[in-house]
């Protein structure tokens, strides 16, 4: 579903003006997440193979922006997120998710022969899938909100591609997983707090 609105509004932010300037944006980078409730949760579960504070997640996004003015873009982005957790303590033990990060942003520019820098905020809706394992999977959904801080940097490769690296501070709440309106052990949520960096390549037109 996530997919097909991207497209749409790519569609459409692509059709506005044959004079506007729409940027399209892809990549992957690695966020630091510190996620207290979890931490804590995992940490009385699996004691002596604790959580670290900021735990490293795989990250893969998109992005498509399109201009209002020079100074000014507006854009839409899809964040996925991957986290993997694993303890030998007390048999085998699991905890994975995936979390789902789309977003609305709004960007100041500066820009230039062969350079393009943004700083920009934004907010959107958070959706994660975990499954934990003690002796049998269980598998629970969150649904929240997030918010977001960036700076992106382009650089210029050839014609209309550019390198881009960024780096985005997030707080985000999706809240306490459940399935079948049975909430995860002793409520625990996933809201979070994350510093990521990324890199990845861009298409002007």
């Amino acid at each position: 579903m996530m997919k097909n609105v991207f497209m749409i509004i790519l569609f459409i932010f692509a059709s506005k003006s044959i004079n506007a300037q729409v940027d399209i944006v892809g990549g992957m980078g690695i966020s630091f997440v510190y996620a207290p409730s979890l931490i804590d949760y995992v940490d009385l579960r699996t004691p002596g193979d604790e959580i670290p504070a900021f735990s490293s997640t795989a990250e893969f996004y998109g992005e498509v922006d399109y201009s209002i003015s020079d100074k000014y873009q507006l854009g839409l982005e899809y964040v996925y997120t991957l986290f993997d957790f694993s303890s030998t303590y007390a048999g085998n033990y699991t905890l994975s998710y995936a979390h789902h990060k789309p977003s609305i942003l709004a960007y100041y520019v500066i820009s230039g022969e062969g350079y393009k820098f943004k700083f920009g905020a934004g907010a959107g809706l958070r959706i994660v899938n975990l499954t934990e394992n003690i002796y049998v999977d269980e598998n629970l959904d969150a649904f929240g909100f997030g918010l977001l801080a960036r700076v992106q940097g382009h650089t210029k490769l050839s014609d209309n591609v550019y390198a881009n690296i960024g780096s985005t501070l997030r707080t985000d709440f999706p809240g306490t997983p459940s399935h079948d309106n049975i909430e995860f052990h002793d409520n625990t949520n996933l809201n979070s707090f994350s510093v990521s960096v990324n890199l990845g390549i861009s298409y002007f037109f």
